[in-house]
C-alpha cells in the first residue's frame, strides 16, 4: 500500500504514535509518506520505503497567522497525485481531518479520484481543543467526513462521542510499544553518573503543560527524597517548565532533580530508571506508561483517562486521584524500598506491555486500511 501520513512532528503522544506507525509500515513492505511542517522527531535513519514531504506556508504582509490548513491540504493534493497514494491516514482531527477532507473534495473535482482518509484521534483534539466553540462545528464535521474513525482508547472514544454527534462507528485501535526497543540493559556508567550513590531513580517525562501537572511530580519527588536517597530526571520541555524549576528550589531538593530537555532516546533513560511518575490531569492513554512499562519501569500514575486501561493497580504500579501527592508519594515509597515488590511489578510491566506490543497492534491498521483499497 501507499499510504499518507499527516502528524505533528513533536515529541506528543500523536506525534510519536503515528511516526512509529509509519516506520512499522515501511518495515513490512508498504510505502509510507509523511507530510507535515517538519521531520517528525523520532523519524530518524534511513529507509527506503519512507518519505517526507513539507508544508511550506508561504508568509504575506496580509496574513497575520499564516494559513498552514490550506497550504496542507494543497501538499496533500499534490503528493497523493504525484506518488500515487491510496488513502491518507492523519492524526489528531485539529486541523489535519479538515486538510484531508478538503484535499479529498478537489481530488474529486479534478482528478475524478477518491482519496479515502482516515482519522485518528488522540486526546486534546477531542477533550480540550475540541470542545472550544472555535473550532467545534468544523471538527465535528471533518471527523464525520472520515472514511473510518479510530481513537486510542476506549475512554478516548466514550469522550468523543459525549462531546460531538458522531454518525459513524469509532474503533478503538490502543497505542501501541516496540517492546523489544524498550528492553535495553542499563548502561552501568550512565546510572552512576545520575545516581553516584546509587541512589534510586524516577522519571517523568512529558511536554509540560498544565495538565500534565509537573508540580505534583516535584511534590511527590520531595516526598519521596524525605524518605530514601533517590534522584529525578525531569524529561521534555514546555510552558510548565519555569514553575517546576521554581518548586524544586524551594523543596531544597534541587540537587537531586535534573531537568535534561527532550529527548529522543527514551530507552536509554528508561533503562537506568526505576519508577515513572506520571499525575496527569487527564491521559487520553498515556504512551509514556506504556513505554516505561515495556522498559520494567513501574508507574505511579492518576487513574484518568486511558490509563487504568493499561496500568493494573497494585500490580504494575499504582493509580490515585488528580492531586493526591500523598498517596501518591506513599506508594512510591513503598515501592522503591521494598526491593522484591520492585523487581515482581517490573516483571509484571513488561508482562502487561506485551499486550501492546507493535506487532499486536499494527495489523489493525493494516486490516482497516484494506477495507478502502
Amino acid at each position: 500500500m501507499r499510504i499518507g501520513i499527516v502528524c505533528y512532528p513533536t515529541f506528543g503522544g500523536s506525534g510519536v504514535l503515528a511516526t512509529e506507525l509509519g516506520k512499522a509500515l515501511a518495515d513490512k513492505g508498504h510505502f509510507v509518506h509523511f507530510v507535515t511542517y517538519r521531520e517528525p522527531v523520532r523519524l530518524g535513519g534511513f529507509n527506503a520505503n519512507i518519505f517526507y514531504h513539507e508544508v511550506r506556508v508561504p508568509t504575506y504582509p496580509l496574513f497575520d497567522y499564516p494559513p498552514y490548513e490550506s497550504a496542507l491540504a494543497s501538499t496533500l493534493v499534490d503528493v497523493t497525485l504525484n506518488n500515487n497514494l491510496d488513502l491518507l491516514h492523519v492524526h489528531y482531527a485539529i486541523p489535519h481531518a479538515s486538510s484531508a477532507y478538503l484535499a479529498q473534495k478537489i481530488l474529486e473535482k479534478t482528478e475524478g479520484r477518491k482519496i479515502p482518509f482516515i482519522t485518528t484521534l488522540h486526546g486534546t483534539d477531542i477533550t480540550l481543543v475540541g470542545k472550544d466553540k472555535t473550532y467545534g462545528p468544523v471538527v465535528a464535521f471533518s471527523i464525520n467526513e472520515s472514511d473510518a474513525i479510530t481513537a486510542v482508547s476506549e475512554n478516548l472514544r466514550e469522550e468523543t462521542l459525549k462531546t460531538f454527534s458522531i454518525e459513524k462507528p469509532v474503533h478503538v485501535i490502543h497505542n501501541f510499544v516496540d517492546v523489544k526497543r524498550f528492553q535495553r540493559k542499563p548502561i552501568d556508567a550512565f546510572r552512576q553518573v545520575i545516581a553516584p550513590g546509587n541512589e534510586k531513580i524516577l522519571l517523568h517525562a512529558s511536554n509540560f503543560r498544565k495538565i500534565k501537572r509537573v508540580e505534583d511530580v516535584v511534590r511527590i519527588f520531595a516526598e519521596v527524597r524525605r524518605a530514601l536517597p533517590a534522584k529525578l530526571l525531569m524529561v521534555g520541555d514546555g510552558p510548565e517548565r519555569h514553575m517546576a524549576e521554581t518548586l524544586c528550589r524551594e523543596t531544597g531538593y534541587c540537587d537531586d532533580i535534573r531537568f535534561v530537555g527532550k529527548q529522543e532516546q527514551m530507552e536509554d533513560i528508561l533503562a537506568i530508571s526505576d519508577l515513572f511518575i506520571l499525575p496527569s490531569e487527564y491521559e487520553s492513554f498515556g504512551l509514556s506508561a506504556l513505554e516505561a512499562m515495556a522498559a520494567g519501569v513501574p508507574v505511579i500514575s492518576t487513574d484518568v483517562g486511558g490509563l487504568p486501561e493499561i496500568v493494573i493497580q497494585g500490580e504494575t504500579g499504582f493509580m490515585g486521584k488528580v492531586g493526591d501527592v500523598e498517596g501518591m508519594s506513599g506508594h512510591a515509597i513503598n515501592i522503591l524500598t521494598n526491593e522484591p515488590l520492585l523487581k515482581e511489578m517490573s516483571a509484571k510491566a513488561k508482562a502487561q506491555a506485551k499486550k501492546f506490543d507493535i506487532h499486536q497492534i499494527v495489523p489493525q491498521y493494516e486490516a482497516l486500511y484494506e477495507k478502502f483499497i
